[in-house]
């Protein structure tokens, strides 16, 4: 995996007229020819060198804008997405030339993609969602600690917080030293009210299915046979059965954080699966 950039460049929905302080993150440098991608990551993934060992491998194929959601920002989904939309759009208008959309969702970040797509399923060319969270709601233990968590003292939370809870993301020996530490800082770095506030949006997570059964595009679901979170390769199933150009892909040793482990390169996947910009592949 490689270093994240010294220099990151943010690009703030405020700019764009969104009412959410949710903003882009670029660890590239000026534009290049090829489609641009925008990465929705996880729940309390707003580390800087988390999101850039998660989105390295993309890098060589794609124009690549992750979306941070700060931590002190509590929208709703539809701001959230409709925050995600304004900083395509500003994107695609800075560009040099029109150059197509990857969407791509992890976990929280899935069922934001979900959400995007019903506002502007047009823009996009293709989309990869991984591990989507969109399950959480028919998890019953994760409904109910979810509603109950308001009810954590602080001090408490602080404590659990500390705790290795790297292993329940993904298997140990998978991560790089690396890894291992960016989600150890990930994971400690949302405050409870954030983390409540997240949680509860999952819960209360819906998308109209007859809607998306409308997006026309090629879809590629990811799922993780060994994730100890969230049943990702039965909700890769799910969401099979509504989009109508769908391919899954389930990762049998993999976890719930499979993308910053050793044997997990997305970019790879997508290319074994024909998902690559055809100036990405050799002739």
């Amino acid at each position: 995996m490689k270093a994240p950039s010294q220099t990151p460049h943010i690009k703030t929905a405020r700019s764009t007229g969104a009412p959410t302080d949710a903003y882009f993150l670029n660890f590239q440098d000026g534009y290049k020819k090829a489609p641009l991608l925008v990465y929705l990551p996880g729940l309390d993934e707003t580390g800087k060198a988390l999101i850039s060992l998660q989105t390295a491998s993309f890098e060589q194929d794609f124009n690549v804008r992750s979306l941070v959601i700060p931590p002190d920002d509590l929208d709703d989904w539809d701001l959230l997405a409709a925050a995600a939309v304004a900083l395509v759009k500003s994107e695609l208008a800075e560009m040099p030339e029109q150059m197509p959309v990857y969407l791509c969702g992890e976990s929280f970040g899935g069922c934001l993609a979900l959400k995007v797509l019903l506002q502007a399923q047009g823009l996009f060319e293709r989309v990869i969602l991984v591990n989507s969270a969109s399950s959480f709601h028919r998890v019953p233990w994760l409904n109910l600690g979810s509603s109950l968590f308001w009810l954590v003292p602080a001090p408490l939370y602080e404590f659990l917080s500390g705790l290795p809870v790297v292993r329940f993301l993904a298997p140990p020996d998978s991560l790089s030293s690396e890894a291992r530490q960016g989600l150890l800082d990930s994971t400690r770095s949302a405050p409870k009210k954030t983390l409540e506030r997240r949680l509860a949006l999952m819960r209360d997570f819906s998308a109209d299915e007859s809607r998306l059964r409308q997006v026309d595009c090629p879809v590629l679901l990811i799922g993780a046979q060994t994730d100890r979170i969230l049943p990702s390769v039965e909700e890769a199933h799910r969401l099979a059965r509504i989009f109508p150009r769908s391919q899954v892909v389930i990762l049998p040793h993999s976890g719930h954080a499979c993308l910053v482990e050793n044997s997990v390169n997305l970019d790879k996947i997508m290319r074994a699966h024909h998902f690559m910009p055809a100036s990405a592949i050799p002739a």
